[in-house]
């Protein structure tokens, strides 16, 4: 891949990511400390300070390794995980969705807010490249994540939700599956299952959502 593309390609969509995952993870520890777990705020992870949220390898080195050896085809990563105690929320299984659903509810009005941003300046006359790419980069770094954290399995959102709304006995045999599922996460992302099956559709929607919410709004 041409260094310039990369680099005019982390120009573009670096505030974007940093605010996407910054407020994705402050929204579940805020969400946790809501319901009564004060875990991640003790720790400080309530923040809006990136560097409290940003993992080094999994947030920076790898994201980038892989765009640009797949020159743009694939990229994944991963923040640090805000640190919850299901136990200390006031109805742990219950609670435990609105807690896992406050990440990706974040990024669905980040979304919708890049989207707003870029509607307002074309409708001023904008036609600076800079900022209209970076608004666009905003929707689409958010969807992505929106998607790709409700995808049904431990240890993303997705998977919390299921555990929280399936039965206890079902919830706990499901629950099993968390310490082995990044790695299936990956292999599913590697293979292009989780394109195919999961974010290809579910982006699809979330695109034709923000843009019912848009038309309604301007």
């Amino acid at each position: 891949m041409d260094n310039s593309i990369l680099i005019q390609t982390i120009a573009v969509a670096a505030l974007p990511v940093i605010l996407a995952i910054t407020i994705h993870e402050a929204a579940h520890g805020y969400t946790a400390k809501f319901f009564g777990d004060n875990t991640a705020y003790a720790m400080g992870r309530v923040t809006l300070n990136p560097f409290s949220h940003i993992h080094w390898l999994g947030t920076v080195v790898l994201p980038l390794s892989l765009y640009y050896a797949t020159s743009g085809a694939l990229i994944f990563g991963f923040a640090k995980p805000v640190p919850v105690n299901f136990g200390n929320l006031r109805h742990p299984k219950r609670d435990m969705v609105w807690v896992a659903l406050a990440g990706p509810a974040s990024n669905l009005v980040q979304a919708v807010v890049w989207a707003l941003l870029y509607v307002v300046y074309t409708d001023f006359g904008v036609t600076e490249k800079f900022f209209l790419a970076m608004c666009k980069a905003g929707v689409l770094s958010n969807v992505v994540m929106f998607a790709f954290n409700l995808f049904p399995l431990p240890p993303l959102d997705g998977g919390r939700i299921v555990v929280g709304l399936l039965p206890w006995k079902q919830a706990y045999q499901f629950s099993r599956i968390e310490p082995y599922g990044f790695y299936i996460v990956m292999a599913l992302a590697i293979t292009g299952v989780v394109n195919h099956l999961w974010l290809d559709p579910v982006m699809s929607a979330t695109f034709g959502l923000i843009e019912l919410m848009l038309k309604s709004m301007t």
